[in-house]
């Protein structure tokens, strides 16, 4: 039970690398410590989306990961009345959602079943993967959005630490090393 174990005391903080000059960092407090219930109220507070978001870890006997997954939708602007109240209602089918994917149910046959009595277009589809974007352009391009005196300020720093006379600059996300002299 992870809402139990982690409970309310604590922030979701959300960092979104939209290709700008800086990231996009939103946060809010968490409402039950369920990452769904978390995310979904995260999008309605930060975000202003109202968003209903199931996921699920379905853990097999050996304490693996047997199957896991999750959907979100989001209403866009101006959404009639009826959808609405139609995804309120198929939201109930999404409570066990690892289920679906145990069974192995493919993403497009439960979207079916979160948009049942819906009608809808599947117009994108693509693998969501761990891939940072970082290169050394951005990192240099950063290094120089924070002005020749602080960067002076680092290398002198660098330099009294004994260390070699260049900045190391690690990428928090794939921890890719870049080195600038």
């Amino acid at each position: 039970d992870v809402g139990a174990t982690v409970g309310t005391d604590g922030t979701l903080t959300v960092i979104r690398d939209l290709q700008m000059k800086e990231p996009y960092i939103g946060s809010t407090q968490l409402i039950s410590g369920e990452i769904g219930d978390d995310v979904t109220g995260y999008f309605v507070q930060s975000e202003q989306i109202p968003t209903a978001c199931a996921l699920g870890v379905l853990v097999d006997t050996d304490l693996s990961c047997k199957a896991a997954g999750g959907i979100i939708i989001q209403l866009l602007p101006f959404a009639d009345e009826e959808v609405i109240a139609r995804l309120e209602k198929n939201a109930e089918n999404l409570y066990d959602i690892s289920r679906y994917f145990a069974a192995g149910k493919t993403n497009e046959e439960i979207a079916a079943i979160a948009l049942e009595g819906i009608e809808y277009d599947l117009f994108d589809e693509f693998d969501v993967e761990y891939r940072c974007t970082c290169s050394r352009e951005r990192i240099e391009s950063a290094l120089r959005s924070v002005g020749k005196a602080e960067l002076d300020r680092m290398l002198a720093e660098q330099v009294s630490e004994g260390k070699p006379e260049e900045l190391e600059v690690s990428c928090h996300f794939c921890e890719n090393k870049y080195i600038f002299t």
